[in-house]
């Protein structure tokens, strides 16, 4: 096994774990919205295992007047797209298996995206699943901000980044909102 590929399963395990011990951190991080850059049209996902769930921030984005997406694989290696949508409203699985907006479905350019993630360090670092669809989403719209949506605990002291590695603008966890230099 690659230094990464054991990094990430010791990160999936120390996920799981903070998704057990803090069942309220989702609540917790959701307070602090408000802390995040503006963004008109902000990109979601919808947790799926022990990712940090954004049920209750997508109530709190969408009541604060911003406009909500999804992200949606179409191509296993191209970036996502993204399309419109509010909670609530049905969503059916993409080409890799995540729950998405139907593709009636307005695609929008979101000015700000939101990504679960397994691991992040202070200069803006990210280790995601591994699947590169993150990378080459950012790598498209290099507009966009970059926000990781992740349980503190999920903070490491530094991830060695590969080239195609994008880093992040910020992280909002329960704690509140950091932005990166």
């Amino acid at each position: 096994m690659s230094d990464k590929s054991q990094q990430r399963a010791d990160m999936r395990t120390r996920r799981k774990h903070l998704a057990g011990r803090n069942p309220e951190a989702a609540a917790r991080a959701a307070d602090h919205a408000d802390q995040m850059p503006k963004g008109e049209v902000v990109a979601l996902y919808r947790a799926m295992g022990s990712e940090l769930d954004t049920d209750v921030l997508a109530v709190a984005l969408e009541a604060a007047g911003r406009q909500l997406c999804l992200p949606v694989v179409l191509e296993r290696d191209a970036p996502m797209i993204f399309r419109a949508w509010s909670p609530g409203e049905p969503l059916e699985l993409d080409a890799a298996g995540c729950p998405a907006p139907l593709p009636l479905a307005q695609t929008v350019d979101p000015d700000l995206i939101l990504t679960p993630l397994l691991a992040f360090d202070p200069f803006g670092g990210r280790l995601g699943q591994g699947g590169g669809y993150y990378d080459r989403t950012f790598a498209e719209r290099p507009h966009a901000l970059r926000i990781g949506y992740a349980y503190a605990g999920q903070a490491v002291d530094r991830l060695v980044l590969e080239d195609h590695d994008i880093r992040l603008h910020g992280v909002l966890t329960e704690n509140g909102y950091t932005a990166f230099e």
